[in-house]
């Protein structure tokens, strides 16, 4: 199977060995988790609130890049570094998908890159 990297400047640049995503011939879009990096690279400085709307911008760019959007986001995981966050970012989250929501895993972890409070990963369909 053919897979096509996707990479824009319109979000930050992979800090490892990983690409921004990854489409498939079979019309997927696997997008690596975003953190509260600004296109620049500059780590947000900000609340639980802030980064989520970071992450949420930085996703929405590789989509768009990828020529799909969060209409058509099929799965989601959240990685938060406490869950008592949750409900702050289930509502920035929430505001993102209008339509039917994806299906979604949310845990919390032991740490994130960069000391992040938030990290978010998707799989969306691409369009013909």
């Amino acid at each position: 199977m053919e897979r096509t990297v996707v990479s824009t400047d319109q979000a930050p640049a992979a800090i490892g060995p990983y690409s921004q995503a990854v489409a498939t011939q079979g019309r997927l879009l696997f997008c690596s988790g975003q953190v509260a990096l600004l296109p620049d690279g500059t780590l947000l400085e900000g609340d639980v609130k802030a980064q989520t709307e970071q992450v949420m911008k930085n996703l929405g760019a590789v989509l768009a890049a990828a020529g799909t959007s969060f209409d058509n986001v099929v799965k989601t995981t959240i990685f938060l570094r406490t869950m008592e966050d949750f409900a702050v970012v289930n509502e920035v989250y929430g505001a993102v998908f209008t339509g039917p929501p994806p299906a979604r895993s949310t845990v919390a972890v032991l740490g994130l890159p960069k000391n992040v409070d938030v990290e978010i990963e998707a799989i969306a369909l691409l369009r013909d």
